[in-house]
C-alpha cells in the first residue's frame, strides 16, 4: 500500500506545481505586467472587428499646413478661431465646437503687445460667452500649477488624489477668455500610465480641483450631441449617469478606477467615410466671403457651411510640425491626437463602451481553460492523438470566442493571461509526460526484459502497436543449450539450491547471449533457447552465435572454479557441470505464436528443429558445441578464421532423409592451444582414412589425436568422452565388422 500512496502524493505534488503556473500568470496580470501583451491582443481584436460607423455626425476642422499659412506665424490670432467657431455655429448650425488645444498665457509671445493680445482674446471670448456649446481645451500636462510652482499633476483617483481642496487646477484658457460666464472648458488629458503604451486608450472623464469639477472635452461634446449639459452628470463610484432634468436616465457610462473610461476606436484617421476633414483655412476663407460684399461668394460660402449642420466640430492641430501625434489601433504610424477625442465622443454617444471581465471572472477563465487544455493535452490511451487535437481546438475556440465577443458585443476577453497560462502549463505538462513516458518505457523494458528479449521489448514499445498473432520469415541462427545430466542435479540438490544454481548459470548464459546481440526466446528448465538475427536483423548472426558458444563455455569454467571454491555449499557434481550447445542457421518463421490471449515471441521451422538436433546430437560425438554446415559457412563469411571448427562427418537427424555435414566449434583463434590445433589436424587425417575404409591408419591417427584432445575423461570436469574416442570406437568396430559395400560414412541418428 505504501507505493500507491507515494505515487498519489507525487501526482498531487506535480499538479500543484503545474497549478502554480496559471497562478503566476494571474499574478502578473493583476500586477499589470501583461498589459503590453493585452494591448497587442486588443489590436488583433480591433483589426478582426474592422472599422465600424457611428451614428454621430462628427467633422474635423484641421489646423493643417494650409491653415497655418492662412493664419501666419505664431502666435496665431485667436480672433480667427473665434470667427471660425461663430460661423460654424451660426451659419453652419453645428451642435458644438471643441478646441483640442489650450488658449493659455504660454501661447502668447512677448513680442506681441498685451493690449493687442487681450483684444484678440476678446473676439474669441465674446463667441464663447454667446455660445456655451463652444468647448475650450484645458490640460494638466503643461506649465506649472497654481497651488505650487511645480509641474501640474492630474488628480487621478487611482493615484490617491481624492482631496479636491488640495488638487491643483489645470492649465485653463487665458483670462478674460475664461471666467464664470465666459464659456465651457473640456479637459484634453489622457492617462497613458494606465494604458501602458503610446496608444491613447484610457481617459479621465473628470478632475476635481479646488472644489471645482472639470469634465473631459469629449464628454462635454457628447452632452451637446445628447441635448444635455453638465448638470445632467451624476457620478457614482463605478459609473456616470446622464439624466434629463426630469430624472430619466439617458445613458450610463462605466468607469474604471472611479474615473477612467476606455476608448472604443471606430476607424482609421484617414478614412473619409468615417472621419470627414475640412481645413481651417477653408473655414476662414469662406467666413471672409460671408462678411464680404460679393453675393456669389456669399452664396457659395453658405453652401459650404451647410455641411456642418447638426454636426459636432473638433478643431485641432494635424500638421506634423505641431507634433501632436500618436498611433491608434488602426494606424501604426502616429496620427493627430484630435482623433482620440472624436472616438471618445463616438464611444459615449453610441453606447459602444468596451466591457471587460472582472478579476474573479478572469481567474475563472484562466483556470478553466488551462485545466481543460492541459487535461486534453496529456490525456493518454487509445484516443491520445484525438485528445491533443481537441486541446488545440479548445484554445482556438477560446480565441474565436474572444474575437466574436469583441466584434458583436464590444466585450474584451483577456487573451495574454489565459493563453499564456494555458500554453506554458500544457507545455510543461507535456514535457513532464514525455519524461514520465520515457521512465515508464524504461520500467517496462526493465520488467519485460527479464522475460523476453530487451530488443523485442524496445521494438514493441517504440512501435506503439499492440501485440498480434502471426509471424514473418527471417534468416537467423537458432541457439539451443542444455546441461549435461541435469536430472542428476535435480536429484542431488534441494529445490531452493537448485533454483539458486540455475539462476546463476542462466544469468551468465543470458548475459553473454544478449551482449552479443542475441535474443532470448525462452528457458525450458535448464535449457536456454535463443536466436540471433531477430527481431533486430544481424548480417553476422551466425558468427555472433558461434562466438557466444565459446564465451559461455569459458564462463561456465569460471563458475565451476567458483562453486568448487565455496566448499561444502555445492556437491561435486556441480563442480563438474558441462553444457552442450547446438546451432543452425537458416530461414525460420519469427513472431507471436500461441493463443489469442497468451502468446510467446518465438521461432519455428525446420532450421530451428535442426539446431535442437545439433545440441542433442553433440552427445553422440563427444562434443559440447555442434553446428551445421550452413552455420559454419556463414560464420566464416563474416568472421574469417577467428572461430575454429572441426568437421565431425555427416549425419541424418530424425525427421530428415538427407544427411547434413556437422562441425564442432572447438575454440577461438586467440585462445586455442597449439596441442588442440595439432589434435584437429590428426583428427581430420584420421577421418579421411575412416571414409576410405583404411581402418588401421584411421585408428592409429585417432589414438594420437585422442591424446591431444582438449577435453579428456577423468581429467576435464564432467567429460566422459571426446570426438577422437568416439570415432576410435566406431573405427575399431568397423575393422572387426566392416560396413556394407554401399556404406557412405553417414551416421543416422536414432534419437532426438
Amino acid at each position: 500500500m505504501a507505493q500507491p500512496k507515494k505515487n498519489l502524493t507525487l501526482s498531487l505534488f506535480r499538479w500543484l506545481l503545474l497549478l502554480s503556473l496559471p497562478g503566476l500568470w494571474l499574478w502578473a496580470s493583476h500586477e499589470g505586467w501583461l498589459q503590453p501583451l493585452e494591448n497587442q491582443s486588443l489590436e488583433v481584436l480591433y483589426r478582426f472587428r474592422g472599422e465600424i460607423p457611428a451614428p454621430v455626425k462628427l467633422i474635423y476642422v484641421d489646423v493643417d499646413h494650409r491653415a497655418i499659412q492662412e493664419m501666419g506665424e505664431r502666435p496665431w490670432d485667436r480672433g480667427d478661431f473665434g470667427r471660425a467657431a461663430k460661423r460654424l455655429l451660426e451659419d453652419g448650425h453645428a451642435k458644438a465646437v471643441g478646441f483640442d488645444f489650450v488658449f493659455s498665457d504660454f501661447g502668447a509671445s512677448r513680442m506681441v503687445k498685451r493690449e493687442d493680445l487681450e483684444q484678440r482674446n476678446l473676439v474669441l471670448a465674446r463667441v464663447t460667452h454667446a455660445h456655451p456649446e463652444v468647448v475650450l481645451g484645458a490640460q494638466y500636462s503643461g506649465g506649472q500649477g497654481y497651488l505650487q510652482k511645480t509641474a501640474r499633476v492630474f488628480p487621478l483617483l487611482r493615484l490617491g488624489y481624492r482631496d479636491a481642496s488640495k488638487n491643483d487646477l489645470p492649465e485653463l484658457p487665458q483670462y478674460p477668455l475664461f471666467g464664470p460666464t465666459w464659456g465651457t472648458v473640456g479637459l484634453i488629458d489622457v492617462d497613458y500610465g494606465y494604458g501602458g503604451d503610446e496608444i491613447p486608450r484610457w481617459v479621465p472623464l473628470f478632475a476635481d480641483a479646488l472644489n471645482t469639477t472639470f469634465y473631459n472635452l469629449g464628454l462635454q461634446m457628447a452632452l451637446r450631441q445628447l441635448g444635455l449639459d453638465a448638470s445632467a452628470i451624476h457620478r457614482s463610484a463605478d459609473h456616470i449617469d446622464l439624466q434629463r432634468p426630469d430624472g430619466t436616465n439617458v445613458l450610463t457610462i462605466p468607469l474604471r478606477e472611479g474615473q477612467l473610461l476606455e476608448i472604443n476606436w471606430f476607424s482609421s484617421w484617414d478614412n473619409p467615410s468615417f472621419n470627414p476633414h475640412v481645413s481651417l483655412a477653408d473655414v476662414l476663407l469662406y467666413a471672409d466671403d460671408l462678411e464680404g460684399d460679393k453675393a456669389e461668394a456669399k452664396a457659395e460660402a453658405k453652401t459650404f457651411f451647410e455641411q456642418f449642420s447638426d454636426a459636432l466640430i473638433l478643431i485641432g492641430p494635424v500638421d506634423t510640425l505641431l507634433q501632436d501625434l500618436a498611433p491608434t489601433p488602426f494606424d501604426t504610424s502616429p496620427v493627430p491626437k484630435v482623433g482620440f477625442h472624436g472616438n471618445l465622443i463616438k464611444t459615449i454617444c453610441t453606447n459602444y463602451f468596451l466591457r471587460r471581465v472582472s478579476w474573479i471572472q478572469e481567474v475563472g477563465i484562466t483556470l478553466v481553460l488551462t485545466a481543460l487544455v492541459t487535461g486534453l493535452a496529456v490525456a493518454g490511451g487509445a484516443r491520445a492523438v484525438v485528445a491533443k487535437i481537441m486541446a488545440v481546438l479548445a484554445a482556438a475556440v477560446y480565441v474565436a470566442l474572444a474575437l466574436q465577443s469583441f466584434k458583436a458585443y464590444q466585450l474584451v476577453l483577456p487573451l495574454a493571461g489565459p493563453l499564456g497560462a494555458t500554453f506554458t502549463t500544457s507545455f510543461c505538462a507535456l514535457i513532464w509526460q514525455v519524461v514520465e513516458e520515457q521512465k515508464q518505457k524504461g520500467r517496462i523494458k526493465g520488467m519485460f526484459g527479464a522475460y523476453v528479449s530487451p530488443q523485442l521489448v524496445h521494438s514493441m514499445v517504440e512501435s506503439g502497436d499492440d501485440p498480434q498473432l502471426g509471424g514473418h520469415e527471417a534468416d537467423i541462427t537458432a541457439y539451443f543449450s542444455d546441461i549435461q545430466s541435469f536430472s542428476t542435479f535435480s536429484e542431488k540438490l534441494p529445490p531452493a539450491k537448485l533454483v539458486e544454481l540455475m539462476n546463476e548459470y542462466l544469468t551468465a548464459c543470458t548475459d553473454i547471449v544478449q551482449a552479443e546481440g542475441g535474443t532470448l526466446d525462452k528457458y525450458i528448465g535448464d535449457a536456454v533457447v535463443a536466436m540471433f538475427g531477430a527481431p533486430v536483423p544481424l548480417a553476422d548472426h551466425a558468427y555472433r552465435a558461434c562466438v557466444v558458444t565459446q564465451l559461455v563455455h569459458r564462463r561456465l569454467g569460471e563458475l565451476r572454479e567458483k562453486w568448487k571454491g565455496e566448499g561444502d555449499k555445492w556437491p561435486e557434481i556441480v563442480w563438474k557441470m558441462q553444457s552442450r550447445i547446438g546451432l543452425n542457421s537458416g530461414v525460420a518463421t519469427i513472431g507471436n505464436m500461441g493463443s489469442r490471449t497468451r502468446f510467446n515471441y518465438t521461432m519455428m521451422g525446420d532450421s530451428v528443429n535442426l539446431a535442437a538436433r545439433m545440441e542433442s546430437g553433440a552427445k553422440s560425438w563427444g562434443a559440447y558445441t555442434m553446428c551445421s554446415e550452413t552455420t559454419r559457412a556463414a560464420c566464416v563469411q563474416h568472421g574469417g578464421d577467428r572461430v575454429v571448427f572441426r568437421a565431425l562427418g555427416r549425419i541424418v537427424v530424425m525427421g530428415r532423409s538427407q544427411p547434413v555435414p556437422i562441425y564442432e566449434i572447438v575454440d577461438l583463434k586467440e585462445t586455442i592451444a597449439p596441442t588442440t590445433r595439432e589434435c584437429i589436424g590428426l583428427f581430420e587425417q584420421a577421418l579421411a582414412h575412416y571414409y576410405a575404409r583404411s581402418w588401421n591408419n584411421a585408428i592409429a591417427l585417432l589414438k594420437q589425436s585422442a591424446a591431444l584432445e582438449p577435453n579428456q575423461p577423468d581429467r576435464t570436469p564432467g567429460v566422459k568422452t571426446n570426438p577422437s574416442l568416439v570415432y576410435l570406437g566406431i573405427a575399431e568396430h568397423y575393422r572387426a565388422e566392416p560396413p556394407p559395400e554401399n556404406w557412405d560414412g553417414v551416421y543416422v541418428m536414432k534419437e532426438k
